[in-house]
């Protein structure tokens, strides 16, 4: 495989951005864009179908436009506020005006509304996870990018307590999603802005080198915008003030959208009433840079199972073609039980080859250098130091038991 870390990338001024860069995790080709190396792509597909995995549970997965014609923004009442969300917007060669898709509430909506005739196609939800484009101002890396990858989710009701059990089913599978990555979040009330409607809540990752400040509970999963607060709302324990990285936000839109667009159902009684909407969002490549803000030390990165793009390096020791053989056969073993490997058996130095692993967040490494060459043992090693030697004959069922 391609991997390639670099000390030439400039760099940066937060932890996580510094990180994908020096790891190879990222490219940048200028300001808020980057490209994702093969180690990099693995990251974001671990991330991705964690969502996958949990929103699956809860919704249905579809593909939505990219490119969006300004008409149905117009409709809907938003063209005109491009200016304060930044979007991005296209003339074509007609003169016709389109935007790269920055946000799905009016895409989505037109796809409901194809589908919606009666109360008893509803409730119903769906997802995509896909490239999102906004004309902001490019700062620290993958926190906040001109182009970034997010899961944007809507549901459409014919009740208000239909759509509150759906919403916290949403909840629910966005705190499997952030607990599975690893990251210590919050849950946070906030406003709904542009986006309109009723109520909305937003998960904030405890990070310096977040822009979000707020008021955290250290003994619940609370915390709140208020920062006149001096008590938790719903545990009553006190509160620090702290930053945080968005992570993810659900947002009830009522019938802000059916209004406008005309998304509307025929009742038991045979009357036409507006569907009730919700729409929901994790940021994908921004929890990247939160698990890496969470999860760093002096060395590099240091993902979790769940997201690492390696679970095990094989890092050869020695200049012996004994021990280049083995750590192949090594390598090719652990592939064929299953294991995502990296090997390391040329190009450079024992010692670099260790600086890699670590900085790519590779939780454990295999050894074969000089004691395998005398006695005949591989020699495990986690990122934590924790230690084993182990046999040829051994060395999976070590493995397994150390990841």
């Amino acid at each position: 495989m391609f991997v390639s870390t670099s000390e030439r990338q400039q760099r940066s001024d937060c932890a996580s951005a510094d990180l994908a860069l020096r790891s190879g995790l990222v490219h940048s080709y200028g300001s808020g864009t980057f490209g994702y190396s093969a180690f990099g792509r693995r990251v974001l597909d671990n991330v991705e179908s964690v969502v996958r995995d949990e929103l699956q549970r809860v919704s249905q997965e579809v593909r939505m436009n990219l490119l969006q014609t300004s008409e149905m923004w117009k409709t809907a009442g938003r063209w005109e506020s491009f200016d304060d969300e930044e979007f991005f917007s296209i003339e074509n060669r007609d003169g016709k005006d389109f935007t790269v898709a920055a946000t799905h509430e009016e895409a989505a909506a037109g796809l409901a509304k194809d589908r919606i005739r009666s109360y008893r196609d509803l409730d119903i939800s769906f997802f995509q996870i896909g490239r999102k484009f906004r004309d902001d101002h490019a700062r620290k890396g993958l926190i906040r990018a001109k182009e970034f990858t997010m899961m944007d989710a809507y549901s459409f009701h014919a009740s208000q307590q239909g759509l509150d059990r759906m919403y916290v089913d949403f909840l629910e599978a966005f705190r499997h999603v952030f607990d599975r990555l690893g990251l210590e979040y919050s849950v946070v009330a906030a406003d709904n802005g542009a986006m309109g409607g009723s109520s909305s809540h937003e998960f904030i990752a405890e990070s310096e080198a977040g822009s979000d400040t707020y008021l955290k509970c250290d003994s619940c999963e609370h915390g709140t915008k208020s920062l006149s607060a001096d008590v938790c709302g719903r545990c009553g324990s006190s509160l620090r003030e702290v930053d945080g990285i968005e992570i993810g936000h659900c947002f009830d839109l009522g019938a802000r959208y059916s209004e406008s667009m005309g998304l509307e159902f025929v009742d038991e009684n045979n009357e036409s009433e507006q569907v009730l909407m919700a729409s929901y969002g994790i940021g994908v490549s921004r929890a990247i840079a939160a698990v890496i803000e969470q999860n760093h030390d002096e060395r590099g990165i240091n993902w979790n199972t769940e997201v690492s793009a390696f679970e095990v390096s094989v890092v050869v020791a020695t200049h012996e073609d004994e021990a280049h053989r083995e750590a192949r056969r090594v390598h090719n073993e652990l592939e064929e039980q299953g294991f995502d490997v990296l090997l390391y058996d040329g190009g450079r130095s024992v010692g670099e080859r260790f600086a890699e692993s670590d900085l790519l967040g590779i939780n454990l490494k295999l050894i074969v250098g000089n004691t395998f060459v005398e006695d005949g043992y591989i020699e495990l090693e986690t990122r934590a130091a924790d230690t084993r030697r182990t046999s040829s004959e051994e060395f999976v069922d070590d493995v397994v038991d150390m990841i």
